[in-house]
């Protein structure tokens, strides 16, 4: 006889009650880095492209630089590296060297520029967007249609992708150890910035277009939108103005409320969907006769550890932050998911179910498990999109994440170190359950132990230095944290981002006064950073869109209009 729990019925008649009336990809944690590295196998020319193969060696040194004469990769090249060239200025490894084991070591940051509105004055403006974390080359669209152009076609500026230390090709260190990262942080990218901002000599430009001598504009979102703030407060004489669009001003270890955010703002009847599949799915797990059939409809029987199973459910929740405005660069995974949950009982060519019962809602999965048919859904879903990618026989390779040597490969191809490091060392974010009774569409077994046990596996214990236990996120929150402000920094958020929990519209921070001189602006239906993407024809963007572009340019036009040049200046 078939168990079929009767917790099942009692939530399938609550879904019936309710319903009748991840470019990125999900958050971080173990499970994220066997995606990535998926993904990867099935990308080897990217990987190639941005692997070792460009890099001049220096025997056995712990640094090398980029061949910026190389043209080897110029087949490679997309049309907007055509159109922007990359230029190169020099930094240094160490902005502080407070150990002294740098040793005046080097690298070259990786930016690119958009002189085509540049008007040369006296008060000529310089647009700069900060690249984040990613390679410079996925911020160009910004920098030919999107809030560069918008914003330097108004001012008659110059506009700039600044690639941050260690993405893409501004890489200064031959490995990713632990070690080798200890130089990715907050401080001393800020501190390239700054240098960059004080001293660059940009190409082709003859006029000296420095700060303070001409007033900067920062732009950012997301991480860099965050640092676009911090950049205000921590440079105020070079940073003249700045923009944090979805800038996560606040760094918090755990942040449930990410999903929070989506079950909320979602269609209704997919978020029951999913709140539904998770109960019953967690109810499931604890039941030891129903626990591998279930897993096995999933086709991850064989993955050992239900952590893992039910991390891998919560990958496509990451689809919900790829949502973009513009069709043509937005992702529509998120409306495909939730129309998969939903869409009327097919069964699989392998005729794995016994029946459907249509009268209950109920799929017959064998003598042992029934589920509803969202859950048959879901795991159909998971089936086509993710296990697919794995080889046969090989589901506890590629979605365990409790085989620490997965983890340390520290080669300069496995990119996803950076991010992850600087998540466990000062920004944190790990995507955590909700409290207890709370509505969830992610699966309890989400503990912070489970997803913030990467890091131990990943980064040992350097000889220079330690990842802390925790990330010390106090180093992020210490420059103004929800409360971050000053003259001419404008934050920008979306209303339905995953990411405003820990922005300042978070329902945490207290509200503000929008201005000209503060703006404070939240964009309906948005998701994240929103104003950054744009079209050459205004007209084509919603309106919603076309709004914060005209508030943006008029408050930055004002901030212009307001600006001296300082006393003893030489640039002109």
């Amino acid at each position: 006889m078939r168990v079929v729990l009767a917790l099942l019925t009692a939530l399938l008649a609550a879904e019936r009650a309710v319903c009748g009336g991840i470019d990125q990809v999900r958050l971080l944690g173990p499970q994220a880095v066997n995606l990535w590295r998926l993904e990867a196998a099935r990308d080897s020319e990217a990987k190639a492209r941005d692997g070792a193969g460009l890099l001049v060696q220096d025997g056995e040194a712990s640094y090398y630089n980029y061949d910026i004469d190389n043209e080897a990769d110029e087949e490679n090249e997309n049309s907007l590296e055509r159109k922007f060239p990359a230029h190169w200025f020099t930094q240094p490894l160490d902005h502080f060297d407070l150990d002294n084991t740098s040793a005046g070591t080097t690298f070259q940051q990786r930016y690119w520029l958009n002189t085509r509105n540049y008007r040369p004055r006296a008060d000529a403006p310089v647009i700069v967007l900060d690249g984040g974390e990613t390679s410079g080359v996925d911020r160009l669209p910004f920098l030919d249609t999107g809030i560069v152009e918008i914003l330097t076609r108004a001012t008659g500026g110059v506009g700039v992708v600044l690639e941050h230390r260690y993405y893409g090709r501004s890489i200064a260190v031959k490995n990713l150890t632990t070690d080798s990262l200890r130089w990715l942080n907050n401080a001393q990218s800020a501190a390239d910035s700054a240098n960059f901002m004080a001293n660059v000599k940009f190409p082709g430009i003859d006029e000296d277009l420095t700060a303070p001598g001409h007033p900067w504009i920062y732009y950012g979102g997301s991480y860099a939108g965050a640092r676009a703030a911090h950049m205000k407060v921590l440079y105020p004489d070079l940073v003249y103005g700045a923009i944090a669009s979805s800038g996560v001003t606040h760094a918090s270890i755990e942040n449930w409320e990410y999903m929070e955010i989506i079950r909320r703002a979602a269609d209704p009847k997919c978020s029951q969907h999913l709140e539904t599949s998770i109960k019953i799915i967690d109810a499931l797990l604890d039941v030891p006769v129903t626990r591998t059939p279930l897993k096995a409809l999933f086709g991850l029987a064989q993955l050992k550890h239900d952590e893992d199973f039910v991390a891998l459910l919560e990958s496509p929740l990451g689809a919900w932050q790829a949502k973009v405005w513009d069709p043509e660069v937005g992702s529509t995974r998120w409306d495909e998911f939730c129309a998969a949950l939903d869409k009327p009982f097919s069964p699989w060519a392998d005729a794995e179910v016994l029946a459907y019962e249509e009268d209950s809602g109920l799929v017959v999965v064998n003598e042992k498990l029934s589920v509803p048919l969202p859950v048959y859904n879901y795991a159909q879903y998971i089936k086509k999109n993710y296990v697919s990618q794995c080889p046969p026989g090989a589901v506890e390779d590629c979605f365990g994440t409790y085989n620490n040597a997965k983890f340390q490969n520290t080669g300069l191809d496995q990119t996803w170190r950076l991010w992850v490091f600087q998540v466990c060392t000062e920004w944190g974010y790990f995507s955590t359950a909700p409290p207890p009774d709370h509505p969830r569409i992610v699966s309890r077994r989400l503990t912070l132990e489970y997803e913030s046990k990467l890091c131990k596996q990943a980064y040992p214990p350097g000889k220079h230095f330690v990842v802390p236990p925790l990330p010390n996120v106090t180093a992020v929150n210490v420059l103004g944290d929800y409360d971050i402000e000053a003259d001419r920094l404008a934050i920008i958020d979306g209303e339905v981002d995953p990411w405003r929990p820990v922005t300042p519209h978070s329902e945490y921070a207290r509200d503000r006064v929008d201005t000209i001189l503060r703006p404070f602006k939240l964009i309906p239906n948005a998701v994240h950073h929103y104003d950054e993407y744009g079209r050459r024809n205004f007209s084509e963007e919603p309106p919603e869109i076309q709004l914060i572009h005209e508030e943006m340019i008029g408050f930055v036009v004002a901030w212009l209009e307001d600006w001296e040049a300082p006393k003893n200046s030489s640039h002109y």
